[in-house]
């Protein structure tokens, strides 16, 4: 069975006029005949019931239009991806992160995917929250990952949840809650929490105020004079009794103590415009990114399905 004859008996079934159906397709009416009667002669079945007056589908000339055309379809499918990929050179794929989203995501999940797709170059930009959205939303990159929600939904943009990383505490060793194995915020609710300004780190600001608004706290807040995001140095400044971070954004903290807080997470987000998934390539790194197998430690998303 060849695609020549699929197409000659789709059109012919459509049409149920051989010599329109011929015209249609560029060839004679004898040559169409002859590539129905070849697919007849194949599938061992007539096709076609032939009067002088008209031309009707047999039963299976009926089941097999619409697996033909199906087949068909298919093929149309996997030409034009092919041909995207020649035309406009997609082997290529954009992604902006914010500073959260380097140490431990971002490259983990461009990993998953070269693995798979080792032709396909990746360009992984770091870029604050505000101008990460306008470069989405503008298509100058064609995916963003970052901490906490990406926003309010927008046209053309797709979000999904990638996981989540559990929400760690950095104490002084002679605060009072140091020795415990666990820690639940409301226990530092009257404590001062050292953040960077919004300004600094808008994404990481944000998630640590989302986390705080969920759980009802208004704690005392400092901002960190570190400018760098694990914030090791947070203990020069006496007032900040404490800091909230990840296992992402841990480092030498000695002479901290880190522990985990009960019932809280860092949730990380993959957005896309939609528009951009067009590309076969980019589709591919978004279905990789939410398929991949999550680095230790992480949790997964209660519904990864995309958005």
């Amino acid at each position: 069975m060849e695609l020549r004859e699929l197409r000659a008996f789709v059109t012919a079934s459509r049409e149920l006029h051989f010599a329109r159906a011929a015209e249609q397709l560029y060839m004679s009416p004898s040559t169409m005949s002859e590539l129905i009667r070849k697919l007849e002669g194949e599938l061992g079945a007539e096709l076609f019931i032939r009067t002088t007056r008209r031309v009707t589908l047999t039963a299976a000339g009926s089941e097999l239009l619409g697996r033909a055309e199906t087949i068909l379809g298919l093929v149309e499918q996997a030409t034009a991806a092919v041909g995207a990929i020649q035309r406009d050179g997609v082997g290529h794929i954009r992604v902006g992160i914010t500073p959260s989203a380097g140490p431990v995501i971002a490259p983990h999940l461009a990993r998953c995917f070269t693995a798979r797709n080792p032709d396909v170059s990746i360009d992984i930009q770091r870029m604050w929250l505000p101008a990460l959205g306008s470069a989405l939303r503008t298509r100058a990159i064609d995916v963003a990952i970052t901490c906490g929600s990406f926003g309010a939904e927008q046209p053309h943009l797709g979000t999904a949840t990638l996981g989540s990383e559990p929400l760690l505490v950095a104490l002084r060793p002679d605060h009072p809650l140091a020795d415990q194995p666990t820690i639940d915020l409301e226990q530092l609710a009257h404590d001062t929490l050292g953040m960077h300004p919004a300004n600094l780190f808008p994404a990481w600001h944000a998630v640590q105020r989302q986390i705080l608004a969920r759980a009802a706290l208004a704690p005392p807040v400092a901002d960190l004079d570190d400018a760098d995001l694990a914030a090791c140095r947070w203990t020069e400044q006496p007032e900040v009794q404490w800091i909230m971070l990840t296992a992402s954004l841990l480092a030498n903290r000695d002479p901290t103590t880190v522990r985990p807080v009960t019932g809280h997470v860092v949730p990380f987000t993959l957005s896309w415009h939609t528009t951009a998934t067009r590309s076969p390539v980019v589709w591919r790194f978004v279905q990789s990114s939410l398929r991949a197998r999550l680095p230790p430690g992480w949790l997964p998303p209660p519904h990864n399905s995309p958005r």
